[in-house]
Order: structure tokens, then sequence, then C-alpha cells
């Protein structure tokens, strides 16, 4: 079976290229859809499969540019991207994402990068699912009440709201942004793309996994722009990165180009399903996919304290992490083409009841 490994030239290490070519289709559907690289499950996906910690991180940020540019594009033709509020927070996300990168490249030094990251990624998964579900408890809560008063909830109203405690800072200067449909301060969003680029940075993300949660309980955008603009603002953010760590000799471009290659026909999928699915379908499926991202990065932790498993638990996270990418791919999939369908036959009846008239 030594024809399904391939050695990297720069890393040195065998890899199960059909992983790669899982991860770079599956992950290009997933982050169409969230609006983001989808990088929280290459990263650790990558150093499953064999990558050292740090060649993982600069790996995917390479793989995630060329694929954030594809979905950006496609995202900017449903008018989903505030490109104002992109490049105001590219303020904030070129620092942010240099201070942690120079913090990978210390950890490094010390030996300790892997595990670091490793811990890292499961308490900042394990806080965004709990947002996320304890988010969407709360909706449901609201809907509640507003059933029981006859009355009906805003669509783009979210169960937290923390956007509106925050959007009462009136720092100068105030700006409006007409695509995400706020008022706020320039600085809200500029301290919001720093600490998540200083967070992409040391996890080798684009940021997506934190920003896209971030535009919505923080800076307050809906749920269909926040997916565009973090698109956008992944896709600069992502070419700075694979910049910076090509630099640092971290970018292994021919698993990137692998990635790529799947990823380009997966972030067109992933585009076109945000249009038949809204807001809390969204959250939700996210949800459940940081949840099984965490689960495959405690596996991969679990040998640094009983190394007699090591072998059991590399295992079963590679099952973890290609299963999670497999089954929300389809899922996504199978969604649109089910909303694609119901579009059609909408237009059909449309048509013969105009030919009727």
């Amino acid at each position: 079976m030594d024809w399904l490994y391939i050695t990297m030239p720069i890393a040195g290490v065998p890899i199960f290229w059909p992983g790669l070519i899982i991860l770079g289709a599956g992950v290009g559907i997933i982050g169409g859809f969230f609006g983001m690289g989808g990088a929280w499950m290459v990263t650790p996906g990558l150093n499953i499969l064999g990558f050292p910690m740090a060649f993982a991180i600069g790996t995917d940020i390479a793989h995630m540019a060329g694929k954030s540019l594809i979905s950006t594009m496609r995202h900017g033709k449903f008018g989903n991207v505030d490109y104002k509020l992109g490049l105001i927070m590219l303020i904030g996300t070129v620092v942010g994402f240099e201070v942690g990168a120079q913090m990978v490249m210390w950890l490094e030094r010390i030996g300790s990068v892997e595990k670091v990251v490793r811990w890292l990624y499961v308490f900042l998964l394990l806080f965004i699912a709990w947002m996320v579900f304890y988010d969407v408890a709360k909706r449901k809560r609201k809907e509640q009440e507003a059933l029981r008063a006859g009355k009906q909830v805003d669509k783009l109203a979210t169960g937290i709201e923390w956007h509106k405690t925050l959007h009462k800072i009136h720092i100068p200067p105030m700006m409006h942004f007409k695509a995400a449909g706020i008022y706020c301060s320039m600085w809200l969003p500029v301290i919001v793309s720093f600490l998540t680029g200083w967070l992409a940075g040391i996890l080798g993300i684009g940021g997506g996994l934190i920003r896209m949660p971030a535009l919505i309980y923080l800076v307050g955008c809906p749920t269909h722009v926040a997916v565009g603009t973090d698109l956008f603002e992944v896709m600069i953010s992502g070419l700075y990165g694979a910049a910076t760590y090509t630099y640092k000799g971290r970018t292994e471009l021919l698993a990137a180009l692998i990635m790529l290659v799947g990823a380009s026909v997966g972030a067109q999928i992933g585009t076109v399903a945000t249009k038949y699915i809204k807001g809390y379908g969204i959250r939700i499926a996210f949800g459940w996919a940081v949840i099984g991202c965490m689960i495959s990065v405690v596996l991969k932790l679990i040998p640094s304290y009983v190394p007699s498993i090591k072998s059991t638990c590399d295992t079963l996270a590679t099952v973890v992490v290609l299963g999670v990418v497999s089954v929300l791919s389809l899922y996504i999939t199978v969604r649109m083409v089910q909303g694609a369908r119901k579009e059609i036959a909408s237009k059909k009846q449309k048509l013969v009841a105009e030919r009727g008239v």
C-alpha cells in the first residue's frame, strides 16, 4: 500500500494522499458554506495525517487563501459581502496575525508547539460550541415567548445579543456599514479583528472559526453577511499568512496544491448552499462540526499522557476528522440539491401560472 503515501519534499514526512484530497474537497464545501477557510478542521487534520504542527499551520494557510478567493467571488454575487467592514478589519487582522505567527516560532524553538496549540484548539472549540448551542437555545426560548404573546421574533435577531451592548460604546470615529446594516465605532471591528487575527496566527487558521461567530455576536452582522464578509477577510489574511509562513520555511506547497484541486470544486457547492440553508440551520450544523473536530484533537492529545495507546488514538483521530468532513459535506450537498430542486419547481409553477393567465 506504499502507493497511497507520498513523501513531502520540505517536511520530509510520508503522507496518506487520499486523505489530503478528502480534506481539500470536504473543507472546500464546508468553508464555502460556513464562511471560513475551514482550517479549524484542516490544521488538526493535517497534523493527524502526519504533518508536524508548524508545517500543518503554514500548509493549510496557503491552501486556504486560494480557496477563499473562489468562495468570496461567489458570495459577492449574492450581495453577502460588506467590503467596507472587511477592509476596516484588515488593520487588526494583519497585526494580530504576525504577533501570533511569531509566538508559534518561539513555541517551536522551545519544543512546546504541538501540545500548546492542541490544547488551545480544545478550549477554543469547546467555548465556540457552547456559544453556538446556547445562542440556539436562547433564540428558541424567545420564539416560544413571542408565540405565547401573539408576536413574531425578528428573523435576523440572535439569542445572544452582546453586540447591542458593544454598539452603545460611541468612541469616534463612528461608521455605518450598509451591507451589514450596523452602525458602530470603527474600533469595535478593529479590536475584534486583532484578537481573531492573533488566535489565527497561533492556530494556523484564517480566523473564520472565531471571526464568523465574532461578526455575529460581537459586531452584530446577520449570519449570511457574516459568512460572506468573513470569507473576504479570510482571503486577504490568508494570502498574508501564506507569505509569512512560506518565508519562515513552514509551508508544504505540494500538499496545499493537492488539497486545492478538490477545494476549488467544493467551495462552489458550499457557497451556493447558503442560498438554501439560512440563519440557524447554518449555526446548528457549525456547532456539531466544531464538536466533532474537538473530539479528534482530544484523541490526538491523549497519547501525550498515555503513550501505550498512541496507535489506537491516532487511528481514531484520523477516522473522526475525516468522518466529520465527509458527513458534513454530504449533508450540505444534499440540502443544496433539495433547495435547488424546490426553486426550479417553483419557477416552473410560476411560469405555468403566468402562461395560464
